[in-house]
């Protein structure tokens, strides 16, 4: 008899101030290099990626502001550092164009979620361009809109 998988999703952690503070346009998958308490932390939910983005240094991707907090057990045995910067596995093409990216005026480079893919941790990062005052206003009027649309739509099929 095989196992059935828990109900839920795979996701870890979301930047969903990445999506207020920035335009998303690609999106690339990324490995995370994690030591073991830091799976074991996000096994237990306890990541964050508010204030994270990428940077590059010797043409490899890194993966800074990315908090960790360890778990009170793995806390007694190893030197846990929460906010260390975490190495991006990524393919050469994909470190190419997310770097070619950097270069263009107003855009960086975020992560957007972390989440598990089998049994490893993978980080959604995107090439991101900063919205200013008037743009993030403008998403909160269409995103209101379109909640006004679904009930007038929900109220007309009853």
């Amino acid at each position: 008899m095989a196992k059935k998988k828990k109900p839920g999703s795979n996701t870890i952690a979301q930047n969903r101030k990445a999506r207020h503070d920035f335009f998303i346009t690609d999106r690339f998958e990324a490995g995370v290099a994690l030591a073991g308490w830091e799976v074991k932390a996000l096994r237990a939910g306890r990541g964050q990626l508010t204030e994270s983005y990428v940077i590059f240094n010797k043409n490899e991707a890194w993966l800074l502001g990315a908090q960790i907090s360890p778990l009170p057990q793995a806390s007694t045995h190893f030197v846990t550092e929460p906010t260390r910067t975490r190495k991006l596995l990524m393919h050469r093409r994909e470190l190419d164009k997310l770097l070619e990216a950097t270069t263009q005026k107003g855009h960086t480079i975020v992560a957007t979620a972390l989440y598990w893919k089998n049994h490893l941790v993978k980080c959604e990062v995107a090439i991101a361009k900063g919205k200013q005052q008037h743009d993030k206003r403008q998403t909160e009027k269409e995103k209101d809109w379109n909640k006004q649309k679904q009930r007038i739509m929900s109220a007309d099929n009853r």
